[in-house]
């Protein structure tokens, strides 16, 4: 057996490898299956490159598939997370807010969340989780243009622009706009 072999047995690829500055904190990412899958690992492994540990939270747990087919092992169930162990929530977009949006637990779990005045960013679709919370209204946000409506409806203000930070919240509209979502978003909690 080789020296690089021996090396690289054992090794769980599944898993990010820590960093020098790992335990910052901790972010919750709460999405659900067809989640556009750059708006989600994007964001995931730029977190943990900032030292962060990132519980992924689904509805049920488990297996978390992409819209596109890349796939996460391991997700908390929602039930299990409780909203004031983060210093950070973030939520992509895809088809999974539709799920989100439906589920009174994950509304509620954003809700909860919200109260403490920490960073919660989310792109695309993303935003309809937060007026469904209730966090729209009197904030300027952006997001894929078809979340005007649920902005609007939930009496925010709909801004088309890369990324629009209005209090703790942070959106952006499309996967072109992640680098500069993530750079306010970690200053944030860095700033924390």
């Amino acid at each position: 057996m080789t020296t690089r072999e021996t090396a690289v047995r054992g090794v769980d690829n599944r898993k990010p490898v820590p960093l020098a500055q790992a335990g910052r904190g901790r972010v919750a990412i709460l999405t659900a299956d067809k989640v556009e899958d750059v708006e989600f690992f994007y964001p995931y492994h730029r977190f943990v490159e900032e030292g962060y540990d990132v519980d992924v939270i689904t509805p049920a747990g488990g297996l978390l598939s992409g819209y596109r087919g890349t796939t996460l092992q391991d997700t908390l169930p929602l039930a299990d997370a409780d909203p004031q162990a983060y210093d950070a929530l973030y939520m992509p977009g895809g088809l999974a807010p539709e799920e989100l949006v439906a589920n009174d637990a994950a509304v509620e779990f954003v809700r909860t969340f919200a109260e403490r005045d920490k960073p919660i960013g989310s792109v695309c679709h993303g935003p309809r989780v937060l007026a469904k919370a209730g966090l729209a209204t009197g904030r300027a946000m952006t997001g894929f243009y078809h979340v005007e409506s649920d902005i609007a409806d939930a009496g925010g203000t709909y801004v088309d622009e890369p990324v629009v930070a209005d209090g703790q919240i942070v959106t952006s509209r499309r996967p072109g706009d992640l680098p500069q979502e993530m750079a306010v978003i970690l200053e944030r909690l860095h700033a924390a």
